[in-house]
């Protein structure tokens, strides 16, 4: 839950997906759509997927125990570099570093350097019996994370009260590195297209081919062309952000009985189905023609 989202945002959601799902087992024995419904609103839904399609292989696979080698670990759905040795420090007290965003910043500004310039994994080979001094490497993994989310930040880092300041290079040069990235901000144009009948009810389908949101219940989408939508009723134009996309939708609808064999119906006021943010956002726009 903590990849690409902040830790106030996923607080509740852990504790209300930890007291449904307390273990491996129970997990394992959930279907796609709850879990899906429990993730709804945090976003980046594959990573719910990869949670559930990993939890039923160590279970059946496994015998309920997690890999201890990284390479085991790593080939578990959505098991990356930093996902592994993030896994085997926390879980297992190997000593490991996990290289997110937080650490790359600690160690790029001791060095002064662009992390592009530094290769990590050598960096912590050539350093490991200093990183590495301590039999508490759990908690080590953890405390990296945290020193640069809360002490080394991308802005104003706390230096004065820094534990590391004197070895710092960052500190003590006249010439820092900037540090801070920006997002290249991708703006798409897009026109919805909503069915709708006298019941409050909207056919939506997954096959609509988006660079996001696969695999989802949506409306017809399609960018933005000079397309015939006579026959459609404009509704309104709004915008829409996910992940670096800023998107500016039209919204259009027509009242209809018969809908493309793609497309089911879904009750606009009263579903229980998961839907993502995005298409409830579509509901609640679409919800002012009743």
């Amino acid at each position: 839950m903590l990849q690409q989202t902040q830790v106030k945002t996923v607080i509740p959601y852990f504790n209300k997906f930890t007291k449904e799902f307390p273990t491996l087992t129970s997990l394992s024995k959930c279907n796609e759509k709850k879990i899906l419904k429990f993730w709804e609103g945090l976003g980046y839904y594959r990573r719910a997927r990869n949670l559930l399609s990993a939890a039923k292989i160590i279970v059946k696979e496994k015998n309920s125990i997690l890999p201890r080698s990284y390479e085991e670990i790593k080939k578990l759905p959505g098991v990356g570099d930093y996902t592994a040795n993030a896994l085997l420090g926390l879980v297992y007290n190997q000593p490991t570093i996990a290289l997110d965003g937080n650490v790359k910043r600690i160690f790029s500004r001791i060095l002064n350097k662009q992390d592009s310039k530094i290769n990590f994994e050598k960096f912590i080979e050539l350093n490991k019996k200093i990183l590495f001094n301590t039999k508490r490497n759990s908690d080590f993994v953890e405390a990296l994370m945290e020193f640069g989310a809360l002490i080394c930040k991308p802005k104003e880092p706390k230096c004065n009260i820094c534990n590391i300041r004197n070895a710092c290079k960052y500190l003590s040069s006249s010439k820092k590195i900037i540090t801070t990235k920006f997002k290249i901000i991708k703006y798409k144009n897009y026109d919805i297209f909503c069915y709708v009948n006298k019941n409050k009810q909207i056919a939506l389908t997954k096959d609509n081919n988006l660079g996001f949101l696969n695999k989802f219940n949506l409306p017809q989408i399609k960018e933005t062309k000079k397309n015939n939508k006579k026959s459609w009723k404009f509704l309104n134009k709004y915008q829409n952000s996910i992940s670096n996309k800023r998107l500016n939708i039209n919204l259009y609808y027509k009242f209809t009985n018969k809908i493309p064999p793609s497309f089911t119906w879904y009750s606009i006021e009263k579903n229980k189905e998961f839907v993502p943010n995005f298409t409830k956002k579509i509901f609640k726009q679409v919800s002012t023609i009743f």
